[in-house]
């Protein structure tokens, strides 16, 4: 019988005010069971409004639609990264190649120590290694000598 008159109690309570919570229904409802004064019961808390859920959703939406907007810009950007560093390595890898060619080619010309070249056909490629032959050993006194000779 008490259970009966309690959920009749909630149900009266919910028809006057449905956005409040199970909870304090089911307090307000034991204060009037309890038949305790309203001007001895203490103030319920505010009951909180309930969220719109449509707005929330729209939020959500649209920051999901920024996060795949920002990663697809991230994305090319990085994309457009790589692609630069992977010719700028290229490039760097041919003029790599060109410098070796022409160190390769220009040791007899530049090098101050005569050398003698000898060549070698492989594959239908040719290369070329160059032995230096030693520094001729100067006598001081030639030296010495040739100073006066070249002011002469």
């Amino acid at each position: 019988m008490a259970d009966e008159s309690l959920l009749a109690l909630i149900e009266s309570q919910l028809e006057k005010d449905p956005n409040k919570t199970f909870s304090d229904l089911c307090k307000e409802a034991l204060w009037q069971a309890l038949c305790v004064p309203e001007s001895v019961r203490p103030s319920p808390p505010p009951t909180p409004q309930p969220v719109p859920t449509q707005g929330v959703e729209l939020q959500i939406a649209e920051l999901q639609r920024q996060l795949a907007d920002l990663e697809e810009r991230f994305f090319a950007k990085e994309s457009n990264r790589l692609e630069m560093m992977e010719r700028h390595l290229t490039q760097l890898s041919q003029q790599v190649a060109q410098l070796a060619i022409m160190v390769h080619q220009t040791p007899a010309i530049q090098s101050p120590t005569p050398s003698t070249a000898v060549s070698e056909v492989v594959n239908h490629t040719v290369t070329t290694t160059y032995t230096a032959t030693p520094p001729q050993d100067i006598d001081p006194v030639i030296s010495r000598l040739s100073q006066y000779l070249d002011d002469f």
